[in-house]
């Protein structure tokens, strides 16, 4: 994580926050009787709506007040009320404000009211503050945090701060949309005179803001629903799904620009990028030595991105500007590490020491964050968009964009250490991005690598005992995509850990089983399979009866695309494009011919495929089946289709092969 806009957003603060509270004990609010401010008592006599049983916490109003002073500087004041239903709503009733040096609190309040009535109120030695980041070297955002008195079913946590804003950026974000349900909200924008503003809805509906006069306007929403996806099958990450409002504004002798347009938010970035991409003698020094005797596009750009990759550690300091602005392209190659922004921005000064054309591209982790039909700074990852020479092809580079005006890039993460070069992880597939480039600044939709990219094929030879016990060898490889998270397992983990991994793995095929021999290669050349090797034995894999002998033909793997029962309103994430391959030998025992085997299975859904075949040659069972995921992401009217192929698969893979004893 490294953009600082994210970290401080409701969503991702949270996720945080779950990590940090593993390593902290928090203090608790001290019993005392206490005086509510007038808009915490309202909120608590307020009357509820009829929640579904399973509902945690409910919040019961919050309201924030963004005013921007004459010289830019915006101070927010932020209320909020939560009521606990039930008992694992008590994480919601935890307070925590996150801060730096550029975000000071300046107040922070806490009451609560228990459920047999007593009210509290959060003395000032009673908060907690912490820090926490994995993978970070210094970072100086803290959480103020605190477990108020009375967080049980029944009991109701408010909490009022005030905060200094970012000077360096001109929107803010309100997300009013989250995990619980919303009762009441609002959000006030007040601006000095000459000040104007613009207004980004993401995932709702637009709405007015009411003006309330002398430059103050109110956007005001009631019961808004929870975003639950606890149990939606295939389901898109929240925040792809969350109602956001971005205001952007402007007015005399703000420097920082306008982000109401992607054009600005690129413009905006670019003047904290210009002065720190600037190639240092070393860093020329490099990029030449790296790309000696080297003439072909593909071959000179690898070169410095490998490099990237292997040489320059992801590590990240950030103070203040610097959760979003890169340091200075010498600076990062001299300590020969940094956070995303750091990385691409030292992979396009290398670039340029050789002639090579590149840029930012700022994109969320998370698909579907970032809507193309509302601009903002919003996201929390950066990478690289490097230009390709007109007319130049080469079948190394699939993740490429083209441009408005006609330029192509080749999209590149140089944090992504598993994947090969001209590829792009599985999660960035088919997101969209701002691409940095000034003027030229747009809205990129990041490509959908094409499924040979990212493959699995398995293949078994075993031997059927008339006993019903298989004994076999079976080999596993993995390119692209698929390989990405393996390749970082297999990186890191001993030889114990990998053994306990395939057991898992097989566990959910065979009740029994033994294995050996496991060998895995090639885990750091991305270019070329991930192989996993392994024996194994099964007692009881054919099962008999009388003359007959049962067994499965799909011996191992698991597809399972999972689903539910429930009125489908929300878009369908297949995950990732990729195809799966399955080719199963079994010599079977003397004596035994087919009886009945499974009918083959051949189905095209347009966003995905699978196709199996079993046959019998002589004493030789053979299985071979395929599945190919096309699209990543599938609107909600294709449940059905959805649903059809997941039976498909599942009858598939439990049906039977029946043999006979001649």
């Amino acid at each position: 994580m490294s953009l600082r806009r994210v970290v401080s957003s409701p969503v991702v603060a949270s996720l945080v926050f779950a990590a940090v509270v593993s390593f902290v004990t928090l203090p608790q609010s001290r019993a005392a009787d206490a005086t509510l401010p007038d808009w915490v008592v309202a909120a608590a006599a307020a009357k509820l709506p009829n929640y579904p049983s399973e509902t945690n916490a409910v919040v019961l109003a919050e309201d924030i007040t963004y005013t921007v002073d004459s010289h830019g500087q915006a101070t927010e004041r932020h209320r909020k009320a939560i009521k606990i239903l039930r008992p694992q709503g008590r994480d919601d009733a935890i307070v925590h404000v996150n801060y730096d040096k550029d975000t000071k609190l300046k107040e922070l309040h806490v009451w609560s009211i228990s459920p047999d009535g007593h009210s509290f109120e959060v003395k000032k030695d009673e908060f907690l503050d912490v820090s926490f980041g994995e993978g970070i070297l210094y970072d100086d955002e803290k959480y103020r945090v605190v477990q108020p008195a009375g967080s049980d079913p029944g009991g109701i946590i408010a909490y009022e701060y005030v905060q200094q804003m970012r000077p360096y950026v001109t929107e803010t974000t309100w997300e009013f949309q989250d995990d619980l349900p919303h009762r009441d909200e609002s959000f006030t924008l007040v601006l000095p005179q000459g000040y104007s503003y613009t207004d980004s809805w993401a995932h709702y509906a637009r709405m007015q803001g009411a003006d309330l006069e002398k430059q103050s306007y109110r956007w005001q929403l009631t019961n808004v629903p929870a975003t639950d996806l606890e149990h939606v099958s295939a389901a898109p990450h929240a925040v792809a799904l969350n109602g956001r409002l971005t205001l952007h504004y402007t007015g005399p002798g703000l420097q920082w620009g306008d982000t109401s347009t992607w054009q600005g938010v690129g413009q905006w970035y670019q003047q904290l990028l210009q002065e720190r991409i600037q190639p240092t003698p070393e860093i020329q020094a490099k990029a030449q030595e790296l790309t000696a005797g080297k003439t072909d596009f593909a071959d000179k750009t690898a070169a410095i991105a490998n490099f990237m990759l292997r040489e320059v550690r992801y590590f990240d300091v950030e103070i203040g500007v610097g959760g979003y602005q890169p340091h200075y392209a010498g600076e990062i190659f001299h300590n020969r590490y940094g956070d995303c922004k750091d990385k691409a921005t030292l992979l396009s000064s290398m670039l340029s020491a050789v002639g090579i054309h590149s840029t930012l591209v700022l994109v969320d982790s998370r698909r579907g964050a970032i809507d193309p039909s509302a601009p903002s700074t919003y996201g929390n990852h950066a990478i690289a968009a490097i230009e390709i020479p007109q007319g130049y092809q080469s079948p190394r580079l699939q993740s490429v964009v083209q441009a408005e005006n006609g330029k192509r890039y080749l999209i590149f993460d140089p944090t992504w250490e598993n994947i090969s070069f001209g590829q792009l992880e599985d999660n960035l597939q088919g997101s969209y991005g701002v691409l940095v480039e000034g003027a030229a600044s747009q809205v990129i939709q990041l490509p959908t690598l094409a499924p040979k990219w990212s493959t699995v094929r398995r293949t078994g030879v075993f031997e059927l005992g008339a006993d019903g016990t298989m004994n076999g060898d079976v080999v596993v490889k993995r390119f692209g995509g698929a390989s990405e998270e393996w390749r970082y397992f297999y990186s890191r983990a001993d030889e114990r850990e990998q053994t306990d991994s395939l057991h898992r793995g097989l566990a959910g095929d065979f009740p029994a089983f033994q294995t050996s021999d496991l060998k895995v290669q090639n885990v750091k050349a991305l270019d070329q399979d991930l192989v996993t090797t392994y024996h194994i034995r099964v007692d009881h894999f054919g099962r008999t009866m009388g003359s007959l002998l049962m067994l499965r033909p799909r011996v191992l793997g698991h597809i399972g695309l999972p689903i539910d029962t429930r009125p489908r309103t929300i878009p369908i994430d297949m995950g990732h494009a990729y195809e799966l391959t399955d080719d199963f030998t079994i010599k079977l025992p003397p004596g035994y011919t087919a009886d009945d085997l499974p009918d083959p299975v051949k189905l095209d859904v347009d966003f995905a495929s699978y196709s199996s075949n079993t046959q019998i040659n002589g004493n030789t069972l053979h299985y071979t089946r395929t599945y190919t995921v096309r699209e990543l992401t599938l609107p909600a009217d294709k449940y059905p289709e959805y649903k059809h192929l997941a039976g498909v698969i599942g009858a598939d893979e439990v049906s039977n092969a029946v043999l006979k004893k001649q």
